[in-house]
């Protein structure tokens, strides 16, 4: 009987053993399935980030193509008046040419109407000396 007591004892300290162990390995358990909650639930928060962000994407990418419609119509449009920008950039040379004539005209009108003077003014003013 002698041998059952220090057994008993014994067979104590194995069972809180295993059941500190058993506790231990609950709350480890525990610590990992909420650090996967946790890991889970930032992951689905990235999810819906990137939905919402592929979402406005989706928006600036409508508007781009909106934009890239309206740059080549005013492509176009611009072709068009280039012929329209040639005609006046050779009318401003012509005008340029032409403003140059004009001055040699005035020049040259300058100079008959002095000559004029020259010649009719003395004989008008001064009847004897023809």
């Amino acid at each position: 009987m002698d041998n059952m007591k220090k057994d008993e004892p014994q067979d104590e300290k194995p069972d809180e053993l295993a059941e500190s162990l058993d506790d231990l390995f609950c709350s480890i358990s525990t610590m990992i399935k909420s650090e996967l909650q946790g890991t889970n639930n930032q992951l689905e928060l990235l999810e819906k980030m990137n939905v919402r962000v592929a979402e406005e994407y989706k928006g600036f990418g409508d508007l781009a193509s909106g934009l890239r419609v309206f740059v080549e119509q005013l492509k176009c449009k611009s072709g068009s008046f280039n012929e329209y920008v040639e005609q006046i950039d050779n009318i401003e040379k012509q005008v340029t040419e032409f403003e140059a004539v004009v001055s040699m005209l005035d020049k040259y009108v300058a100079l008959l109407e002095s000559r004029v003077q020259y010649v009719y003014l003395p004989k008008i003013h001064h009847p004897n000396q023809q």
